[in-house]
């Protein structure tokens, strides 16, 4: 359901209370930068909405740079330093991107203000701002910043829920990190923006637990429409979008939970969200209400929380985002 024009100026204003009325995550606050660098933001929303402009497809990227980051190993930027054995390595992040987006960003950081904002609160402020741009700025959250960059990035370390597991299981993944089911549910509704390559269903497609036989969750009529972009023998991993309503494949809104609703889900961990008895009813509520946006952005504030570097040995401010302070670090 589209938000109308008049719930808009409501949705913004309850998150922004909510925000502020739970201000500090640990070492993490609103304004954290407002007197050693108080032009962080102005600067972060200009690069990125020069990106945007370029292409919205930067927006879902950033949404899974950002969740890739904090998921495994906290909220640190770990995620964005070479090395051959990072965590960019690892082969869900093989196809992470955004961080040529992220390297223009702390460019133009560290003109203004040298070593002071850090690269991990850049990826916050960044997908923050790209989740306003997606939803036609329809929605707006408030972010703590603080953190601290990570001066450890290794691809064995990287643990991220797969999207053939089951509700439960990925429940558990997202317990470990202090996020709720609600979290979780939320968190996944960042599907409504971005795609998945053919790999990722084809099993869903053509044998689905060594059935010789489609997913029956799936609407038979998804299944042929995916079978034609998708061939079985094709030599080439095609791209689907994740929110089957093409006039809002684009756009952050409630489109994605109505699909998986009429069974419409691409990956196998969405489509189960709207079956599975421990979050059906969250899924029909989130499709029917007209306050995700206002709740996705929440979602992102405790998913930004996730272990964070309590002790400035553990931490730095990277001059850049790519390399630690100091070579010698894993």
């Amino acid at each position: 359901m589209a938000v109308k024009i008049s719930t808009i100026s409501v949705l913004i204003l309850s998150l922004a209370l909510l925000s502020f009325g739970h201000c500090c995550y640990g070492q993490l606050r609103i304004g954290f930068y407002s007197t050693k660098c108080p032009n962080v933001e102005n600067i972060v929303s200009k690069v990125v909405g020069e990106a945007f402009i370029k292409g919205s497809s930067i927006a879902p990227a950033m949404i899974r740079l950002y969740f890739h980051d904090c998921f495994s190993n906290g909220c640190d930027a770990s995620l964005l330093l070479d090395g051959a054995s990072s965590e960019k390595k690892a082969s869900p992040n093989l196809s992470v991107r955004g961080y040529e987006l992220i390297d223009d960003i702390k460019s133009a950081v560290e003109q203004e203000c040298d070593r002071v904002v850090s690269c991990a609160d850049i990826i916050a402020l960044a997908t923050r701002d790209l989740v306003t741009l997606a939803s036609g700025g329809k929605t707006r959250y408030e972010i703590p910043t603080g953190r601290l960059d990570g001066k450890v990035s290794l691809a064995l370390l990287v643990d991220l829920p797969s999207p053939r597991m089951t509700v439960s299981q990925t429940a558990a993944k997202f317990a470990d990190r202090k996020l709720s089911l609600t979290d979780m549910v939320l968190l996944l509704g960042g599907h409504t923006i971005g795609v998945a390559h053919c790999s990722f269903v084809m099993d869903r497609l053509y044998n689905f637990q060594n059935t010789q036989q489609p997913d029956p969750s799936m609407d038979p009529k998804l299944v042929q429409e995916l079978r034609l972009k998708c061939p079985k023998d094709s030599s080439i991993d095609g791209i689907i979008n994740l929110d089957q309503n093409f006039t809002s494949s684009n756009t952050m809104d409630v489109s994605f939970y109505k699909q998986i609703n009429f069974h419409r889900g691409i990956l196998h961990i969405d489509q189960q969200l709207a079956i599975d008895g421990m979050t059906s009813k969250m899924v029909t509520d989130i499709a029917n209400g007209n306050d995700f946006l206002a709740r996705f952005g929440q979602a992102m504030v405790n998913l930004g929380s996730v272990r964070l570097i309590s002790k400035a040995k553990d931490g730095e401010i990277r001059k850049s985002c790519r390399s630690c302070n100091n070579p010698s670090c894993v």
